[in-house]
């Protein structure tokens, strides 16, 4: 009976309901975006000459190339699902579901409209309202390394194994400064709850403010984490032909593009989370417990929030050029991981005194200095990987 139904399991539902629908819609108009994105900064067009037409319907309007993503779907839905020869069959058709499974779920503890009013109670407006919300969101990104390798050691090709082997050392690599960093948000708030880390932002003080370094760290590990360019060495093309994706056709190499775009947008909404005051704006007092309209309002800014990150990631992929995998190592271990670790040492001295929170906006300013007197000191490794001198360049004394 619905009288034994909690209101909270009831808000949940429809959460889970309303949102994944959403969010995956959103991932075939984000490889839109992308794609425009891509001409933009190429000086060309991009898509727009599709619309919903399709050739069947005697519609000449393109509606700006909106059906492309339409057009898109169909392909992988009719292209050939070809299984190469010598495949481990089991895990090549595993791969795909476990690298989508966990991009499907992690975004289920995000508080994407604070606390609704309901009648006499009060719900959370997340499908998964748990008070280990953001140990959850790292527990079920951790996963997402095993479809990658997976399929990588499945195709029974040379590509796609060192592909895998790129993703398994990157994901490895970047999880521990991307660890580091929650930690001390974490450390920061006192809070494991993803709601209550976001109410403690509402009407105050962001903790980017607060922590500007910290998350400049946090975005470049959720790129990595994401396998977002300059990180995609799992996928280079002009070294690895697709990486570990290269055997794949059809809805199986659907489904890993699909986890891609997933994990960042959960990525986007876990950094809004934690450092972008989630559904808070400045200038507009929302409070904690609303009514359903509030409910819209805080929904559609924290979504505002995470397609303007969504944006800046798209832009990065197309304005940096892609590390070279020693440098990419080198960045981890060498230069975000000891960071964090200094900033962990910080908050917990700030934490430990009891000294204002702008205790940590100045130890973030200092660590920075710290590290522009101490990176020209620290040795750069062998020859063999220095940039080469060409005479007649700026990189040329000559």
């Amino acid at each position: 009976m619905l009288t034994d139904i909690s209101p909270q399991w009831i808000a949940s539902s429809v959460v889970a309901l309303l949102v994944l629908p959403v969010m995956l819609l959103t991932v075939a108009y984000l490889i839109l975006l992308e794609r425009k994105i891509a001409s933009w900064t190429q000086d060309r067009i991009g898509p727009n000459r599709v619309g919903f037409s399709f050739g069947i319907l005697p519609l000449n309007f393109h509606f700006w190339g909106l059906g492309q993503p339409l057009a898109d779907g169909l392909k992988f839905l009719m292209k050939e699902d070809y299984t190469p020869t010598g495949t481990d069959r089991m895990l090549f058709i595993l791969a795909p579901a476990l690298a989508a499974i966990p991009a499907v779920i992690g975004w289920a503890v995000m508080p994407w409209g604070g606390y609704l009013r309901w009648g006499e109670d009060m719900v959370q407006v997340a499908a998964l309202p748990i008070n280990i919300g953001v140990i959850y969101v790292l527990a079920i990104g951790s996963l997402a390394v095993y479809g990658v390798v997976l399929g990588g050691f499945a195709s029974n090709n040379k590509y796609s194994f060192l592909g895998g082997l790129r993703a398994t050392a990157q994901m490895v690599s970047y999880e521990i400064p991307l660890g580091l960093s929650v930690l001390i948000v974490l450390l920061m708030t006192g809070q494991t709850d993803a709601q209550v880390i976001v109410v403690g932002q509402a009407n105050a003080v962001w903790n980017i403010v607060y922590m500007p370094l910290l998350a400049v760290i946090f975005f470049t590990c959720s790129l990595a984490e994401c396998n977002r360019a300059p990180f995609d060495l799992a996928e280079a093309e002009q070294e690895l032909v697709g990486g570990y994706h290269t055997e794949y056709s059809s809805m199986k190499f659907a489904l890993f593009f699909l986890s891609e775009y997933l994990h960042m947008i959960t990525a986007c909404a876990f950094f809004t989370l934690l450092f972008l005051g989630g559904w808070d704006l400045p200038l507009v007092h929302e409070p904690a417990v609303g009514g359903l309209g509030w409910v819209v309002w805080k929904c559609l800014a924290y979504g505002a929030k995470v397609l303007v990150l969504l944006a800046l990631m798209m832009m990065i992929r197309w304005t940096l050029p892609r590390l070279r995998f020693d440098q990419l190592m080198r960045l981890a271990w060498r230069s975000l991981i000891p960071v964090t670790l200094a900033m962990l040492l910080m908050t917990g001295l700030v934490v430990a005194m009891n000294w204002p929170k702008w205790a940590l906006l100045a130890g973030n300013v200092a660590i920075f200095a710290a590290l522009l007197v101490i990176g020209p000191m620290i040795p750069q490794g062998s020859v063999e990987n220095r940039r080469v001198g060409l005479a007649g360049s700026r990189f040329s004394p000559q």
